[in-house]
């Protein structure tokens, strides 16, 4: 999806140019695996460079999906050019100031961490959930609470809506309680797929740029712009965007789907196609791709698959 994925960061370059704003916040998963293919990382230096370029300051932190190592690599010598990265956790996360009308922000760049992460740091606390882990790392902060206090991170606060793209643990033990996050005035969260704030306002994921999977093919992608004035003043609003190609899913006959009311708009999309004739169609998946360039999945919902609990794909 490289070219899907030059295709939305070049949007939002856009939005960034029709837009004021006083930094770019990347709250982790920057890469989908820990050794990131070439072209994934040409793609990642070539949106940095463009936001360096617009004199734009960027905090990003490594995800659960990114390696913190080289995330982290050349974080001080880029952070001269206003890129922002988060370090390999050691217990100690020092902010990056903004000043305005209104005072000072601090920006607090906190990786996605594990208990094991923070016990290895403060081996004397009682470590055991990822509330604890998080409870830890946020009280060894040293937050001045007359500034308006940032946090980007990456976890899994309990409430929010998961989607199947994303990582789960068993038993939903990478939770976090919300809680733990109070001291801030805003907390900027990666991690979830959806666009979603979790409990209040002021705990907010963005979501990500593109759907990445059939579960996520009725969100609406966004950016969100966090708008801080005094203290205590928090006012949140959301950008749409458009991408090059939709990812849809589709339901009924075949006869249906292949008309051409039907699939008006839709052939260059990403496409899931659930078929409900009672009988298969002879080479279903080769006369659809005629019709559906992008199908990623087809299967059947009839009388036969209902029974026996099947779906063929």
């Amino acid at each position: 999806m490289l070219e899907d994925q030059r295709y939305i960061l070049e949007e939002i370059l856009t939005l960034l140019d029709e837009t004021p704003v006083d930094g770019v916040l990347l709250a982790g998963d920057l890469y989908d695996k820990p050794v990131p293919p070439a072209e994934a990382v040409r793609l990642l230096d070539w949106f940095l460079t463009q936001l360096a370029a617009r004199k734009l300051p960027v905090f990003a932190i490594s995800g659960n999906h990114d390696s913190p190592e080289r995330i982290a690599f050349a974080a001080h010598l880029l952070s001269r050019a206003g890129i922002h990265l988060s370090p390999v956790y050691d217990g100690r996360v020092r902010p990056v100031e903004l000043t305005d009308e209104f005072g000072t922000a601090a920006v607090y760049l906190l990786p996605f961490i594990k208990p094991a992460h923070v016990r290895r740091v403060f081996p004397e606390e009682t470590i055991d959930t990822y509330t604890d882990a998080l409870g830890a790392a946020v009280a060894h902060l040293e937050l001045d609470q007359r500034k308006r206090n940032i946090l980007v991170t990456h976890q899994f606060v309990t409430g929010a809506a998961r989607s199947e793209s994303e990582e789960i643990s068993v038993g939903g033990a990478d939770n976090v309680d919300g809680a733990v996050f109070a001291p801030f005035d805003y907390v900027a969260l990666g991690h979830l797929h959806s666009p979603q704030s979790c409990g209040a306002p002021e705990l907010r994921y963005c979501g990500t740029p593109l759907k990445y999977s059939f579960s996520e093919a009725g969100d609406r992608k966004s950016v969100t712009v966090a708008e801080l004035r005094e203290k205590g003043d928090l006012r949140l609003r959301t950008v749409p965007l458009t991408p090059l190609r939709d990812m849809v899913e589709l339901r009924g006959s075949f006869e249906a789907v292949t008309a051409a009311e039907f699939y008006a708009g839709k052939r260059e999309d990403y496409v899931h196609i659930t078929l409900t004739d009672e009988q298969d169609i002879p080479d279903a998946l080769g006369k659809l791709r005629s019709v559906y360039h992008n199908l990623m999945k087809l299967d059947y919902d009839n009388a036969r698959t209902r029974a026996t609990g099947q779906i063929e794909a």
